[in-house]
């Protein structure tokens, strides 16, 4: 597994304890459960987390 470090949740997350972490490493992006960080995490490369995050922001996932 790559270094991870940095570890973040959303700011619009509410602090409800359903949310997920998100770290950067030098060439991989890392998300684990909050609740159960020991669990282990799924990696990505970085730029196949950059074209998944712009989707989220231009709608191309949107069920509607």
């Amino acid at each position: 597994m790559a270094e991870i470090s940095g570890w973040r949740t959303s700011s619009r997350s509410q602090g409800q304890g359903q949310c997920v972490e998100v770290g950067f490493g030098s060439d991989h992006v890392g998300v684990r459960d909050t609740k159960n960080r020991g669990a282990g995490r799924i990696e990505f490369a970085s730029q196949s987390w950059q074209e998944f995050v712009g989707g989220l922001k231009s709608g191309r996932f949107d069920l509607d």
